[in-house]
C-alpha cells in the first residue's frame, strides 16, 4: 500500500504540478497570485488552461466544470467536454483561456433573493487562482473541478465565496492599517487561516431506507428515547469499530488523494456519531476542502454500507453535530496575530488583535449568531453539545487578568510599559499551558487560535469566515482610527496600549469566562444588554439593521441590495426545510404510524375477544385497548393542529413573518404530535412498528 506522501495530492493541480507542467515564469506569476493575493496576470491565462487540461486528459479526464458555492447551500457543477472544433472542422480537445477565466451556467434556478426574475438567466462563474483546481472521480470517470465565484450577469453576488475573499481583502486591509501604525514596515501579506473540525453520524444503510424522515429531512421527526443513549458516556473517544475504521481508512484515503489534509479522527460523545479534523490551512483553501470532505464522506460511507448524516441534529435525545470552525490571523513574516510569542513587541498586535476581536463582537456579536442561522442549527444552539446563542469571547484566566490589569492602566508610563512588556514576556507559556478550555463557549481562545464552535456541521464555513473577518476587520479600524486621533506624544505601541486600555473597557462585558450553559448567565448576559436570538428568523433580522448594512458596505463585502436578497434566500430556504419537515412528519404519522397502531389494537381486540370467551374476566388488555385508542385520537388531533398552524403560517404575508409563525406555532404542533406517536412507539409491538428505532441506530452498523 502506498504511503501518505506518495498519494498525498495526487488528483491536484498542486505546485508541485504547476513546476512541472508551467515554464519558469508563467509559475512564478501563478504563485504570486495564490500566496500573495497579487491581481492574476491574465495574459498566463492560456498557458495554465492548457497545462491544466493536458494534466488532467493524462489522468482521464474527458471534462471540465466550474465548481461554485450557491447561496442556496452545498455545491454546484456543469459539466462540459475539452472538445471543440479545430481548423478544418476536425474534433479537438481544448481548454482556452477564456473558458478557464469565465464559464456561464444557468442561474435562473438559483435562488436569488428578489434580485433578478427567473427569465434572467444568465450567472457566470469565474475562475479562483488561489484554490488549486482538482479531479473528480465517479468510477472510472474524471473531470477537471475548477473553484469558482459566482455572480450574476450584473455583477450581483450569488454565492458564498465571492463576499469570503471580499472580506479577506478587508480585514488585510485594515490589518496592514494598523501595522503601519505600530511601525511595522515588513509586513507585505495577511493571511488567514483555518481549519473546520467535522462532526458526523454513521447510520446502517438498511436501517436508515426504513426512515423517511431521516431520507428526506436529514433527521428523526420521531423516535422514543432509548434505554442505552449516551448516558454512560463510553463512546467519546472509545474503541472505534471495526467497520468505521475500515471506512476512516477508506475516507483518508480519497481526502489524501485530493491534497485534503485529515488528521484526526474519533468517537464523538453520541453512539455512531464521529469526528474528522484537518491540519490548518489558508481559510480559503481549507473551505474549499470542507466541502469536498463532506461530499467524499457521504460517497465513501455508501461504499461501506453506512449512510454519513451532517444533519445538525439528527436524532432528539443525543447530542447534534457542529463544526468547530478554528480561526487564525497572520502575516507573510510567518507571524500568527493569535500566537502569544517570546517577543513583547510581537504581542502588542497580539493584544490589538484580541482587541479587534472584541470591538466586533461587542458591536456586531448578533451577527455572529445570523451567521450560524438555519433551520437545522436552531435544534442544537443551546443544547449541551453546542454553545448558545449568546455571542461573548472566553479567553482564559491568565489572558483575562493582564487585560484586567491593562485596563485600570491609567496613563502610560515608560515604568508601566516595562511592567506591561515583563507581562508579556510570560505569554507563550501562561497562555498555551494554564488556561483550561471553555467548551461552552461559542467564540474561544484556545492557545494561538479563536475557535468558533456555533457553526453547524452541514454548513458551509464561508459564512462564519466572512462575518470573523469583517469583525476583525472592523476592530482593527477602529483602533487605527483611535490611535490617529491621539495626540498623546507617545510611540506608536505606547499609544497602542492607551487605546487598548479604552477598548478593553468598552468591551469587558463580551468576555465571560463561566459556564454558558447556566442559566445565571443568560440572566446576566441579557443585563449586559448581549443578543440573545433564539431562532433562525430572529437571528436573520440583525443583518438588516442600518449599522450592519453600512459594514458590509463600508467594506466591500456586500451592497444593501445583495444583503437584502441573502437575507431573503436564507430565510425563503429556512421556510421550505420547516414545510418539508411538517408534510414529512404528517405523512409519517397518517401513512405508517397510525395503520401500525390499528394492527396492534386489531391484535389486542382478539386478544381480548379469546380471553373472555376463556373466561378470564377483568382483563387489563380492555384498558390497553382504551389507551390505544385515545393515543389513535391524540395523533389526530395532533395532525390536525399541525395543518391548522401551517395554514395560518402561509397566509402570513412575507416571508419573515412566515418563518416567525413556522419557528414557534408550527415547531410546537409539531413536538406535541411527536409526544404522542413517541408514545406510541412504546406501546406498539417491535414487529408492527414500521421504521428503525433509536437503539438500533445508535448502536448497529
Amino acid at each position: 500500500m502506498a504511503s501518505v506522501s506518495e498519494i498525498f495530492g495526487e488528483l491536484t493541480f498542486s505546485k508541485k504540478v504547476m513546476a512541472e507542467k508551467l515554464s519558469k515564469d508563467v509559475c512564478g506569476k501563478l504563485l504570486a497570485t495564490i500566496e500573495t493575493g497579487k491581481l492574476l496576470d491574465e495574459s498566463i491565462a492560456g498557458d495554465v488552461a492548457h497545462a491544466m487540461k493536458e494534466w488532467a486528459i493524462e489522468n482521464g479526464a474527458t471534462h471540465f466544470t466550474h465548481w461554485f458555492q450557491p447561496q442556496r447551500g452545498g455545491t454546484a457543477e456543469k459539466h462540459d467536454a475539452f472538445i471543440t472544433y479545430g481548423k478544418n472542422g476536425e474534433i479537438v480537445e481544448r481548454l482556452s483561456a477564456r473558458q478557464l477565466i469565465q464559464s456561464e451556467p444557468d442561474a435562473s434556478s438559483f435562488p436569488s433573493g428578489g434580485m433578478r426574475s427567473t427569465f434572467e438567466a444568465r450567472g457566470y462563474t469565474a475562475w479562483d487562482p488561489t484554490s488549486p483546481a482538482f479531479l473528480l472521480e465517479a468510477g472510472d470517470t474524471k473531470t477537471l473541478v475548477i473553484p469558482s465565484v459566482f455572480l450574476s450577469w450584473t455583477g450581483d453576488v450569488l454565492d458564498m465565496k465571492t463576499p469570503m475573499l471580499r472580506s479577506l481583502k478587508a480585514v488585510s486591509k485594515a490589518a496592514l492599517r494598523l501595522q503601519q501604525l505600530l511601525g511595522n514596515k515588513k509586513v507585505k501579506t495577511i493571511k488567514v487561516f483555518g481549519g473546520p473540525e467535522q462532526e458526523y453520524f454513521l447510520f446502517s444503510k438498511e436501517l436508515y431506507a426504513t426512515r423517511p424522515d431521516l431520507i428526506i429531512c436529514g433527521r428523526t421527526l420521531f423516535g422514543a428515547q432509548p434505554a442505552k443513549g449516551q448516558q454512560m458516556e463510553d463512546h467519546y473517544f472509545g474503541a472505534i469499530k471495526s467497520c468505521v475504521i475500515e471506512f476512516m481508512e477508506d475516507m483518508d484515503n480519497e481526502l489524501f488523494r485530493r491534497g485534503i489534509p485529515a488528521k484526526t479522527r474519533h468517537n464523538e460523545v453520541s453512539p455512531n456519531q464521529f469526528e474528522i479534523a484537518p491540519l490548518y490551512e489558508e481559510v480559503n483553501l481549507s473551505i474549499d476542502h470542507n466541502l469536498q470532505l463532506m461530499d467524499i464522506m457521504q460517497k465513501v460511507a455508501d461504499r461501506h454500507e453506512m449512510v454519513a448524516v451532517l444533519h445538525e441534529k439528527p436524532l432528539g435525545g443525543v447530542n447534534g453535530s457542529g463544526k468547530h470552525f478554528n480561526m487564525s490571523i497572520g502575516d507573510d513574516t510567518g507571524a500568527n496575530y493569535f500566537d502569544p510569542s517570546g517577543s513583547p513587541q510581537n504581542n502588542i498586535i497580539f493584544l490589538l488583535s484580541l482587541g479587534a476581536l472584541m470591538l466586533g463582537v461587542d458591536k456586531f456579536g448578533g451577527l455572529l449568531r445570523g451567521a450560524v442561522a438555519d433551520a437545522g442549527n436552531d435544534h442544537r444552539l443551546g443544547a449541551n453539545e453546542a454553545p448558545p446563542a449568546i455571542m461573548s469571547v472566553y479567553l482564559g484566566e491568565y489572558l483575562d487578568a493582564l487585560l484586567n490589569e491593562i485596563e485600570g492602566l491609567g496613563s502610560v508610563t515608560d515604568k508601566k510599559m516595562s511592567e506591561i512588556y515583563l507581562g508579556l514576556q510570560d505569554l507563550p507559556k501562561v497562555a498555551k499551558d494554564t488556561s483550561d478550555r471553555n467548551r461552552t463557549s461559542p467564540l474561544a481562545f484556545t492557545g494561538n487560535k479563536f475557535e468558533f464552535r456555533a457553526v453547524g456541521s452541514s454548513q458551509n464555513c464561508s459564512e462564519a469566515a466572512t462575518l470573523l473577518n469583517m469583525l476583525m476587520a472592523y476592530g482593527y479600524n477602529e483602533i487605527a482610527d483611535r490611535m490617529e486621533k491621539s495626540t498623546a506624544k507617545t510611540d506608536g505601541k505606547a499609544k497602542a496600549i492607551e487605546v487598548l486600555e479604552k477598548v478593553l473597557k468598552q468591551t469587558k462585558h463580551v468576555r465571560f469566562e463561566g459556564n454558558n450553559y447556566d442559566e445565571k448567565w443568560h440572566k446576566e448576559a441579557a443585563k449586559r444588554g448581549l443578543p440573545n436570538t433564539k431562532n433562525t428568523p430572529e437571528a436573520l433580522e440583525q443583518f438588516l439593521q442600518k449599522d450592519v448594512i453600512n459594514l458590509y458596505e463600508s467594506l466591500g463585502v456586500l451592497n444593501a441590495k445583495e444583503v437584502h436578497s441573502k437575507v431573503e434566500i436564507k430565510l425563503e430556504a429556512y421556510n421550505k426545510i420547516k414545510e418539508i419537515e411538517f408534510k414529512t412528519a404528517m405523512n409519517i404519522a397518517k401513512t405508517l404510524v397510525m395503520p401500525a397502531l390499528l394492527k396492534q389494537l386489531g391484535l389486542l381486540a382478539d386478544a381480548n375477544t379469546g380471553v373472555k370467551a376463556a373466561g378470564i374476566k377483568d382483563s387489563i388488555i380492555a384498558s390497553d385497548i382504551k389507551e390505544l385508542n385515545k393515543i389513535y385520537g391524540d395523533i389526530q388531533a395532533g395532525i390536525n393542529g399541525l395543518e391548522k398552524e401551517m395554514a395560518i403560517a402561509e397566509k402570513a404575508g412575507d416571508e419573515l413573518k412566515k418563518a416567525k409563525l413556522m419557528a414557534v406555532k408550527c415547531v410546537a404542533a409539531l413536538n406535541k404530535l411527536r409526544v404522542v406517536v413517541d408514545i406510541a412507539e412504546e406501546l406498539v409491538a417491535d414487529e408492527l412498528w414500521p421504521m428503525a428505532k433509536y437503539q438500533e441506530l445508535l448502536l448497529v452498523l
